[in-house]
């Protein structure tokens, strides 16, 4: 790789530079309250233009890292060539377009510019579809030129895939990815590399982890660690095998690094730069502290050998994989986050659907779909311990979610079953029967795999059948029945 590889194209009017500075330590910096000096802060980034990193990567809840670039975009970047990619993290329950305008403007203003290059949108709960409003939304203000691109964070494979089949047009994913953490290479490279999205990957280093400050160190207790971003992957180190698995791959890194000649942060990072569908790694900087912009510049400008690389491929297939797919730490266990939970996230998920109890004492939620309105039927009926989920197609609103895919279609049905399953105080786990209906005959194949991802663990008692279905565009519908702390 050498210097004119350094930017790549996300789109014809975006390039950015494969090494992207990350602004979440702005947040650590700042967790005693005290914000930072934004003049001061803002020209310490000049040195990354300098030379030739001119992306930088920030979240509307990373502090005031989106103020302190806007000073540094009006007072210090000279030519303006620049390009910012933030985020916006919604709170959990679903937003109203007037909302999603704020959110944007508010990000327009700290940034000061008339237009976003990029926003990457987070969603808390796949099982509360308004996330899938918030898109819409944010489609809108990107048509109105308020944004030029939209991008995704921490979405797994299936929910990129639905996304898209809907006709959302992203065009990167933000997810952790580094020698620790492979789950990108579980079908979402893949995709990515289909469907002609950017990954855009962040931990590369672990916190600092994969660096020769921690090769030969005694483990250190959780106490110890000085930043949220040690926190945060000292718990993926525990999930990947522990303290002893970490020192054996940080091993194999020094060894490739010195045959490289460079350092293990520049091995541990170009290695996921190479990966399939990977546009840029995102390394953090604790700005006017501790930047490393030399050792960073560097990555991109050395050549490893195929025995290089394998003695690294050898290193990661001996750890235990991080369980489950990109963005999982943020939605179920195990949360692999600062806390260990999402307490410093969110306060609370709200139930996806309104709930109602009837005099007769059953308890029913209520998705509002036109068809529910139409029939006069409940999405789910709780009764007792037992609860009844009703057919359920890809209907959210107007629209048929998924387009004309049937994986992604049973996924978001799937995932409306769940949220009425969680708006009666139950979940996927107490599933005890699935019945399907497919349209097309070929299509049982997809349907079956996407419930045996989502259901293998649960093995439900399960129907599939050939039906003519109601309402255009319908591919399947799928109903459930779940029993609430039944015995075992």
């Amino acid at each position: 790789m050498d210097n004119q590889d350094i930017h790549i194209a996300l789109a014809p009017d975006l390039r950015i530079s494969r090494i992207v500075t990350g602004m979440w330590q702005i947040a650590d910096m700042e967790r005693d309250r005290q914000l930072l000096e934004p003049d001061s802060t803002a020209r310490s980034m000049k040195a990354y233009t300098e030379a030739g990193l001119t992306t930088f990567d920030m979240a509307d809840h990373y502090g005031s890292a989106e103020k302190i670039t806007g000073v540094f975009t009006r007072r210090y970047a000279d030519d303006g060539n620049v390009q910012i990619l933030t985020k916006w993290v919604p709170e959990p329950g679903g937003s109203t377009r007037e909302i999603v305008r704020q959110a944007v403007q508010r990000s327009l203003d700290r940034l000061q510019t008339e237009c976003l290059d990029l926003l990457q949108y987070h969603a808390w709960n796949y099982a509360d579809a308004s996330y899938l409003d918030d898109l819409f939304y944010l489609q809108e203000f990107r048509d109105e030129g308020l944004i030029r691109h939209l991008g995704l964070t921490n979405f797994d494979t299936a929910h990129l895939a639905m996304v898209l089949e809907t006709g959302i047009n992203v065009v990167t994913n933000q997810v952790c990815f580094s020698l620790l953490d492979q789950r990108a290479n579980n079908g979402m490279t893949a995709l990515c590399q289909e469907k002609g999205v950017t990954i855009l990957a962040f931990g590369t280093l672990a916190g600092g982890f994969l660096t020769e400050r921690w090769l030969d160190r005694q483990e250190p207790a959780m106490d110890e660690l000085e930043t949220w971003s040690q926190m945060k992957y000292k718990r993926y180190i525990d999930e990947a095998g522990g303290w002893g698995s970490l020192q054996r791959l940080l091993t194999a890194l020094k060894r490739t690094a010195d045959r490289c000649g460079v350092s293990m942060a520049n091995v541990a990072s170009r290695f996921i730069l190479e990966q399939t569908a990977v546009g840029a790694v995102i390394i953090g900087a604790r700005l006017g502290q501790s930047e490393h912009i030399d050792n960073n510049r560097a990555l991109l400008n050395f050549a490893c050998g195929e025995d290089d690389w394998q003695v690294i491929r050898q290193a990661t297939n001996e750890l235990t994989p991080i369980p489950g797919d990109c963005g999982d730490e943020y939605r179920k266990p195990p949360f692999l986050t600062a806390s260990g939970d999402l307490s410093h996230h969110v306060d609370t998920l709200p139930p996806p659907y309104p709930t109602k109890r009837g005099k007769d004492g059953r308890n029913r939620a209520l998705s509002g779909t036109v068809w529910e309105d139409l029939a006069g039927f409940s999405r789910a009926v709780r009764t007792g311990n037992r609860i009844l989920v009703s057919g359920t197609t890809a209907t959210h609103g107007n629209r048929v979610i998924g387009g004309q895919d049937p994986s992604a279609q049973t996924h978001f049905a799937i995932d409306k079953i769940e949220g009425a399953l969680q708006s009666l105080g139950s979940c996927l786990e107490d599933v005890v029967r699935t019945r399907i209906y497919i349209r097309n005959p070929g299509d049982w194949e997809p349907v079956s795999r996407v419930h045996g991802k989502r259901f293998g663990h649960i093995q439900p008692a399960n129907t599939l059948v050939q039906a003519g279905l109601i309402g255009d565009g319908y591919l399947v519908e799928m109903e459930a029945e779940a029993v609430v702390n039944s015995d075992t």
